[in-house]
């Protein structure tokens, strides 16, 4: 390993002490690096890690939203990341800062590998042109810019078509992001080392509206229906579009998966239990 890009959330004030302190550390094993600061919000169409140069390895200095920021770059050059967590959940920044140095070290030295996270990719066709394309790691958001307001959307899956739905909006999330939005919205917590797509309602009108668990290997259309309220997608909450009736919104998983460094399965089960709470029984 030669370079290193540092992605500094400068949200978070000991991210700025810190990447001095990593600088040091890398340049001592020979390894140059670059840095890169972000602010925590990029709403924008071009919100991407600049990658131009050759890089061995990321490290982001913040929470998960900042490894989620990192990752749609780095996943379709198989570029890793080591994410150190200075955020509040850490189910994708799995390394505590109190131990940055030791497991950084192994994993210079080939000792630890990481893990493989599916993501979500999201193509807006307008007029049968792409206007759009995105991957998220945690959720694409169809939902209406006024957040209490129903809009109407058509879904299929396969081209079956699952029929109407009016709601405040739609999640698909892969299993790794099912933990977020779409667990705060009633959806499953699907283990991250599946392959799966989540859809969530948002807010349904309908009772029989319920959550949906597909498999990578298909494909699921949204089409925005005619309503009053201004429709917009987001993506990992990062990303924005504006969408306008007749859009089609074709998700699906990518061929290129996210490399993430200590974020284990048994981090995450960890992270279920003490930050959101599950407990498994009424006991435990």
């Amino acid at each position: 390993m030669n370079t290193c890009l540092i992605v500094v959330n400068t949200f978070k004030k000991e991210a700025i002490f810190l990447k001095e302190e990593i600088r040091v550390f890398l340049e001592e094993k020979s390894i140059s690096t670059k840095i890169y600061t972000y602010d925590g919000r990029t709403a924008s169409k071009n919100a991407s890690l600049p990658l131009s140069f050759s890089v061995d390895f990321v490290i982001t200095l913040g929470g998960d939203g900042t490894v989620l920021f990192a990752s749609r770059s780095c996943a379709p050059l198989q570029i890793p990341v080591f994410a150190i967590n200075l955020g509040e959940f850490g189910f994708l920044a799995g390394v505590d800062v109190s131990i940055w140095k030791s497991v950084l070290s192994d994993f210079i030295d080939g000792k630890i590998s990481g893990v493989e996270r599916s993501l979500v990719l999201c193509e807006v066709l307008r007029d049968g042109n792409t206007i759009f394309s995105s991957a998220g790691l945690n959720d694409v958001v169809i939902s209406s810019t006024a957040s209490t307001r129903l809009i109407n959307l058509s879904v299929a899956y396969n081209h079956a078509l699952l029929g109407p739905f009016k709601a405040n909006g739609i999640i698909v999330s892969t299993a790794t992001g099912s933990t977020a939005y779409s667990a705060a919205a009633g959806g499953p917590i699907i283990d991250p080392s599946l392959d799966a797509l989540v859809l969530t309602p948002i807010s349904s009108f309908s009772l029989s509206a319920r959550p949906l668990v597909f498999s990578s290997k298909g494909e699921i259309a949204i089409t925005v229906l005619p309503s009053r309220e201004k429709v917009g997608l987001s993506v990992d909450g990062q990303i924005d579009c504006d969408l306008q009736t007749k859009d089609v919104i074709i998700l699906y998983v990518p061929s290129y998966k996210a490399r993430l460094i200590c974020s284990s399965q048994e981090k995450f089960y960890s992270a279920l239990q003490s930050k959101l709470n599950w407990a498994g029984g009424p006991r435990a």
